[in-house]
């Protein structure tokens, strides 16, 4: 108990004198994290764990969520270290923030913030990009500083956007021809093109379903790729809230229109949501509740002719096959055949992919559906064949943990399993695969879907957590961003 009181008094006195919030607000922070961390789990990472005094030359890559909570951690448990991260951000974007700005709730401003105010002191801040991984010879070769050594290295650098997989389709079309796309951002300029562009395109959906009509509805297309993407809801989160806008629910109000447009959700595989509980939820409540939305499986986004507004989606089509005696069962043939499909507007979620250096070295996976993914034991974080680089954030290839929730349940595993390694000693801390997504059904409702490797992980049991609340919509619009910045951004949560 002592401990829990003096980390609150950690994180409080921080709110207070570092950042310059009020006592009240700094109080109402302080008085969700106890039981709120609910948005993103729960560990009580900023307790004192393990540490070392050891001295070592140790480089964190990426200057993200997972970068900057990797640097506050390690910076704290690693007290004589040589600590460098290398990021060439300047500013330091809150990339939830962007499905808020589609919904006119953020502007681009309220998730920005000067990435200089995160990075610890005594941490040595190059502003480059790393080009090469040689763990070989521990080290990294940057763009513009050459060769950086390390005795340790943890790797940040989260995921690429991968638009021209698509054929037809670049970043430059977004917020063009009815197409948008709420991820799209610039982490080097800080700015939130996605979610500047997905808010115009709110309001030209609006505007053009109130010129329209039931028999001549506007036809909107929302898609998901057939790769790992980062916050695998925002796709339907885009489509509900969206929908929910033409029904006056947005923050403009006015007269439902969602009778004069109808949607297409467009993604791989046959369900939803991959929990049974969610995926429940959003077949038997969510779709329904709307009654315009027609969820089309196994449709894979391949082109785009932005000109003409079409979209081609290879469409995965199963078939029966011959009888086998011996199973009792009808052998399953999948076939794929291109379907063309006409829209007025179109949300695009990009395939995704590992940035290109460290796809490209030998900390990556090298083959099957993880190639190019960090290579990473689940649990420890660790990579495989080298003992001395561990990696945080969206670049690992894990089952799951493409989240901001889970980069901060990776922080604590991963710092403790640092300060093993440099004492000589076997990592055992964790990582369970602990997954949120607040999943915004509406304007106003969140579904506040937990996960790990085991299936369903609630924070709070005693509240469904299939059932969409309004509790967590506020909690994630008000509370949610400050936790971010000025706890979770400092390794106090």
């Amino acid at each position: 108990m002592k401990e829990k009181l003096e980390t609150s008094k950690v994180a409080y006195d921080a709110l207070v004198n570092e950042h310059g919030l009020s006592r009240r607000d700094a109080l109402k922070i302080m008085g969700l994290t106890g039981g709120a961390a609910m948005m993103m789990g729960a560990p009580t990472s900023a307790e004192a764990g393990p540490s070392s005094d050891k001295k070592a030359k140790i480089v964190i890559v990426g200057g993200g969520a997972g970068g900057i909570m990797a640097a506050a951690r390690i910076r704290r448990a690693a007290s004589n270290a040589d600590i460098t991260i290398i990021a060439p951000n300047e500013i330091h974007l809150y990339q939830p923030g962007q499905v808020f700005m589609a919904a006119g709730l953020y502007t681009e401003s309220d998730i920005q913030h000067n990435n200089a105010d995160f990075i610890p002191d005594g941490v040595n801040w190059v502003k480059d990009e790393v080009t090469v991984f040689d763990p070989d010879n521990n080290k990294v070769t940057t763009a513009k500083n050459g060769d950086i050594s390390y005795d340790y290295l943890v790797v940040a650098t989260g995921l690429q956007y991968d638009y021209e997989a698509i054929e037809g389709m670049s970043e430059e079309l977004v917020g063009k021809n009815g197409i948008s796309s709420v991820y799209l951002n610039d982490p080097v300029a800080g700015t939130a093109k996605g979610g500047v562009a997905t808010a115009q395109w709110f309001k030209d959906m609006r505007k053009a379903a109130e010129a329209a009509s039931p028999d001549n509805p506007i036809q909107v297309i929302c898609t998901q790729p057939d790769t790992p993407i980062k916050c695998g809801g925002a796709p339907q989160k885009i489509l509900y809230l969206s929908d929910d806008n033409l029904r006056g629910n947005g923050p403009d109000g006015g007269a439902d229109v969602s009778k004069n447009a109808k949607f297409s959700f467009c993604k791989k595989g046959t369900t939803l949501f991959g929990v049974p509980a969610y995926n429940k939820t959003l077949v038997e409540e969510v779709t329904p509740m709307y009654g315009n939305i027609t969820d089309k499986f196994n449709h894979i986004l391949r082109k785009i002719d932005a000109e003409n507004k079409v979209a081609t989606f290879e469409k995965i089509v199963q078939k029966k096959g011959a009888y086998d005696e011996d199973l009792e069962e009808y052998e399953i043939i999948s076939t794929t055949e291109m379907v063309e499909m006409k829209y007025d507007f179109i949300h695009v979620v990009p395939p995704m992919k590992a940035v290109d250096a460290v796809a490209n070295s030998p900390l990556a996976i090298k083959s099957g559906s993880g190639k190019g993914w960090l290579e990473v034991d689940f649990d420890t974080l660790q990579n495989i064949k080298y003992k001395n680089v561990f990696g945080i954030g969206d670049i690992l290839g894990v089952p799951k943990g493409k989240t901001g929730g889970s980069a901060r349940h990776h922080g604590p595993v991963l710092t403790e399993n640092l300060i093993a390694v440099m004492e000589g000693k076997e990592p055992t801390a964790k990582f369970d695969g602990y997954t949120v997504c607040p999943l915004k059904t509406q304007y106003g409702e969140i579904m506040l879907a937990e996960f790990d490797y085991e299936g369903i992980a609630p924070s709070f049991p005693i509240l469904d957590p299939s059932k969409p609340r309004w509790i967590w919509w506020a909690f994630d619009l008000h509370m949610l961003k400050p936790m971010y910045w000025y706890l979770m951004m400092r390794g106090l949560m």
